[in-house]
Formats: structure tokens, sequence, C-alpha cells
């Protein structure tokens, strides 16, 4: 009978449809607590390193692990702050990446998979944010946010001629994509890009160029460390937002000697892959702090450490011949998380979280309270003087660096992603994937999402659903309704006990 209500409750809200412009209650707003009076600097510098499908374990810090070195980021770590229940936006690369770019909920602005792209040109960005308040921005290594081989929806809207004449993406005239590319987008400085083509507006010695490809040969990881290292000697001088996002350890799995070296070979060829990738990411974070402490900019910068989403694992980590791509496993882990990449559950979106602020935020502080990688942009603009918040879906975490950080439970966090929808509250979790698959988990117990209590908690599943529909019919796009497919539902059977009845 829970199933019947459910999908009744579901399809009503559906059929008032998928727009803020119905006729539905406002969902309360997300607690914004006093902030502390603790003196911050003005206009500190922020750094945001945001990798690339690095799962939950693959940071030493975690604890998880003992395969992986991750010594320079531990270090961020240890000198910092880390959240163990951090969470970004989505399973999955975009639209995770446009949340954090927007600092919005990206279903906001219909942005909800890969294949919704580019992200609409009257989204507010963080480099345009930024720049508004007198800051240099850079952006380096993936953005994902372009006109891509996937944006077929926005090409039959935009180009219907070229969409119709079936053309690879490529042939599409410059002049269309251009207005997507970040350094139109309120970045200052660009060097983004994916294997070995790049489009940059300086050079790796901090020289400027025109904005143009370049071909680079270099291993990408070490490219883009490098060129973040040569945005920081060009900004110094000025307040800086760099949003580093290194394309790693997402596949194709590729490494250097240098860093395979370091690396046992007693363990799967992806695996050993994928720590070398991890290796370099580590390498290019040691360099960013290096060059911060060159120019003494420490007690004036802000580092965030997160990942864009969970590993994917192929379901049982398949030692795949290393140019397999797709499903395939990247080398990453999520344990002791359940689930991977594409999933909502934990080991899809909740990921290596940290802050650090040398002298004013603490240090070696675990924070257990479930956070959204909105808050991090949140908290960035709020202390870089950013007065119009209202817009953005994160919340402060001052009050919590600070000592307090009960207020974390009393907001939600909201996901929907392809046929799957969740929220958590407190150390509460509902999940839905498709129509049957339905699971309430407490985030707090030793049992986590490995035991389904929603037949104990009756009540708090009906609230969390009713919150969870609220929003989503908030959202641009309408939630399809419908059962998961047959390969997609024998995953979430292979990670969650399946469903009775």
């Amino acid at each position: 009978m829970r199933i019947i209500s459910v999908v009744i409750s579901v399809l009503f809200l559906v059929a008032c449809g998928g727009s803020s412009e119905q006729s539905v209650p406002s969902r309360p707003e997300p607690p914004k607590p006093d902030l502390p009076d603790s003196g911050y600097p003005d206009k500190p510098n922020v750094v945001i390193i945001f990798t690339d499908d690095q799962g939950y374990a693959d940071l030493g810090i975690q604890g998880s692990r003992q395969d992986l070195k991750t010594p320079n980021i531990d270090k961020l770590a240890s000198l910092g702050t880390r959240f163990s229940h951090g969470y970004v936006t989505s399973p999955q690369c975009t639209p995770s990446r446009a949340g954090l770019v927007s600092g919005q909920y990206q279903q906001r602005f219909g942005v909800d998979e890969n294949r919704f792209t580019p992200m609409p040109l009257d989204i507010d960005t963080i480099g345009s944010r930024f720049q508004r308040l007198g800051y240099k921005t850079g952006m380096i290594g993936k953005w994902h946010l372009e006109v891509m081989g996937n944006s077929s929806e926005w090409l039959e809207k935009n180009h219907p001629d070229f969409y119709a004449s079936n053309q690879s993406i490529e042939k599409l005239p410059l002049q269309y994509k251009r207005p997507f590319f970040p350094d139109e987008r309120g970045f200052d400085d660009v060097f983004w890009g994916y294997e070995r083509r790049y489009w940059t507006n300086f050079e790796l010695n901090g020289s400027d160029k025109s904005a143009g490809y370049q071909i680079k040969e270099q291993y990408r990881l070490d490219l883009t460390a490098q060129a973040a290292g040569a945005f920081i000697e060009r900004n110094a001088e000025n307040p800086f937002l760099l949003y580093f996002a290194p394309y790693g350890p997402h596949v194709p799995l590729e490494a250097t000697e240098f860093y395979l070296s370091r690396i046992p070979e007693n363990m799967p060829t992806r695996r050993r892959y994928a720590l070398a990738m991890m290796a370099a990411i580590d390498d290019g974070v040691g360099m960013i702090v290096d060059k911060l402490e060159k120019h003494g900019l420490m007690d004036n910068t802000i580092i965030f450490f997160i990942s864009d989403n969970g590993a994917p694992l192929g379901d049982d980590m398949t030692d795949a011949p290393l140019d397999k791509r797709g499903e395939a496993w990247n080398g990453s882990r999520n344990d002791p998380l359940i689930g991977e990449k594409g999933m909502l559950t934990d080991g899809g979106i909740r990921v290596p979280y940290l802050v650090k602020w040398q002298g004013h935020f603490p240090a070696g502080k675990v924070i257990d309270k479930p956070v959204s990688s909105l808050d991090a942009v949140y908290t960035a603009l709020e202390l870089a003087g950013e007065k119009s918040l209202s817009d953005l879906d994160g919340v402060s975490l001052l009050p919590a660096l600070e000592g307090n950080a009960d207020y974390l439970d009393e907001r939600a966090l909201y996901w929907r992603f392809w046929m799957q929808r969740a929220v958590r509250k407190g150390k509460w979790k509902y999940l839905q994937a498709g129509i049957r698959r339905e699971f309430l988990f407490d985030m707090e117990s030793q049992e986590g999402e490995t035991l389904n209590v929603i037949d104990l908690h009756p009540a708090v599943a009906d609230e969390l659903r009713q919150q969870l529909l609220q929003w989503s019919n908030e959202m641009q796009r309408p939630d399809p309704i419908v059962e998961i497919p047959a390969p997609f539902g024998a995953r979430y059977d292979h990670y969650l006990p399946p469903p009775q009845g």
C-alpha cells in the first residue's frame, strides 16, 4: 500500500508541472545562521580544487585504504577541517560541476545530466560573482559545461539545421560555442581542456597570449597543475579565485613512469594507474601550496578540496584493459560507502571534502554533519564580501567551523538524477530509485545504507518524501516517474536489499 500511495502522490505533483510557476508551496528556506564576529580578513584568496571521479576512500586521511599515499592533501586535512559527510549535488560530472560553478541546484536551470549541456548563459557563475567583488579569477582543467558531443537538445533547439545534418559537434562554428567557454563566463585566466587540446589565454611561464587552442603533449595532470601555479604567480598581488579541476582519476587511465614507480605492481592494473594519477594530483596540490607559501599567502587563502562524484566501480571492480571506458571501473574506491557513480547511494555522491584556512579555521577537526559543495560556494562568497546570497542554495559553514554545527541537521539536502531521487536531513536519508525501490536509512547508525528501516519509521519517510517532491516540483524539468530499467535495477539490487513484495 505504501508504494501505491507514493506513486499517487508523485504523479499528482508531476501533473502539476515541473516548474516553480505552479501553485505549490515554496520549500522552507534553509537555515541561515547568525555568523560569528570573528574578524576574518577582507577578500581572502579562494582556491577550489575539484577532482574527477575520486572516490570517498582515496585520500590517506580517510583511513579506508592502505595502498595509497596522498601526503600533501592529507596535510591540508590535518592542518584544516575534514567533513566526513561531504556531498556533491550529483553522481555525474557535468551536473555536479554546474552546481558548484553556479552555487545552485543545477536542476533549477535544467542541467540534470551530462546530456543537458551547455550550462545556460543566464546563470551567474562564481567567476562572475568574484569578478564583481574585485577578484582576479582563473579556471584550470576540466570545464565540462560547454557545448559538447551530447548537447543534442541544445543543438536541436538553437541550431536545428546543423542538428538535422547529424554532423560532429566539432563542425559547429566556434562562434556558437565560444560564449559557453569559461573565459566568457567570468574567468579572467583560463587553461582548460581534457587530454591534449586546451583553450588558453596565458602561457605556463605566466605571459599573456591570445585566447585560442593549443595542443599540449605533456601529461595532463602535470600540465594543469603547472598552469594553476602560473595563475598564482600571475595574480599573487591581487585577491584571486582559482577553480582548479584536474582531469583525474577519471578515465582514460594514464600515468607517467614518474608516478607509476611509486606504486607497487602487485595490484590490479587499473587500481595502480588510478593511484599513480592520484599521486600526480597530490603533487599538484603540494605545488599549489608551495606557490602560496612562496608569496606569503597561506594566511590569506582558503583552500577547498572536493571530488565531483564517487568512483565508478562497474559493480565488481573488474580489472579491464586500460583502454576500456564506458561503465568500467576507474581504479578508485568508495569504501566503506555503498554504491558508485551514477547512483544516489552515498557511494555516488559522498566524497572527500576538506577546507583549510591557516590561522582562521580549526586544524585537525572532523565535522560529521551533512554538508554540500554548495556550502563551499556560499561560504567563499560570503567571506569575499558578497551581500546578495539569497539566490544560492548553500548555507554558511562558518558557524560549524567555529564550533556549532547543529544547524546543519536542520536543513535538507536534495538530489534527483536519472529516475532516482533522494533527500538527507540530519541523520535520515530517504531514497527512491524508480518507483518500487524505496529506502530509509539512519546515516548515523553503524549499518548506514546496509539496513533499510523504512518499515520501522514510516512517518519519517512520509515527511521526507513530501519535502523531496515539493523541492522536485520547483525544478525546471519534471521528474520522469518511471521504473528504472532492468540493468540499472540489477545494480541497485547488487548493492541494496531488493524491495519486498
